[in-house]
């Protein structure tokens, strides 16, 4: 059994891929447009020039993705995708990249355990964590 995580976007996944990549490294693996459908085509009005299915790779980790019809596709609520950091000036550049446009639920900063953690939502309603982990304490 293998789990992946699925993310829906309202029109705006090649835009979020293309983000991605530039920022957070991911690369793009598969992107089929609804237009490679076959007849006949069952495309959801506004979506003609939208991601039918997406698949990238960010740390390691297979991320899939698609557009969906824009009143049927939410932001994410009460899951988050999670970095794990090496560094916290690598925190720090990922989590100026994903806040801008979006809203933050919590700054980054220094935490008993982590040298810096954040909790936000990108523009593009996905939700994250970033995270410079601290070592556990020996005891």
């Amino acid at each position: 059994m293998k789990l992946s995580t699925y993310l829906n976007f309202p029109g705006t996944c090649a835009e979020a891929l293309e983000f991605y990549a530039k920022h957070l490294g991911a690369k793009v693996v598969v992107k089929f447009g609804f237009d490679t459908m076959p007849e006949p085509r069952n495309i959801p009005r506004g979506l003609e020039n939208g991601v039918l299915h997406a698949r990238f790779e960010l740390g390691g980790t297979v991320v899939m993705a698609s557009d969906g019809p824009a009143e049927l596709v939410q932001p994410m609520r009460s899951a988050y995708l999670s970095l794990s950091v090496e560094s916290s000036a690598e925190a720090e550049r990922i989590y100026e990249s994903l806040k801008e446009g979006g809203e933050v639920f919590m700054p980054l900063e220094e935490t008993f355990f982590a040298h810096r953690f954040a909790q936000l939502r990108d523009k593009f309603g996905v939700n994250w964590m970033i995270l410079h982990e601290r070592a556990p304490a020996q005891g």
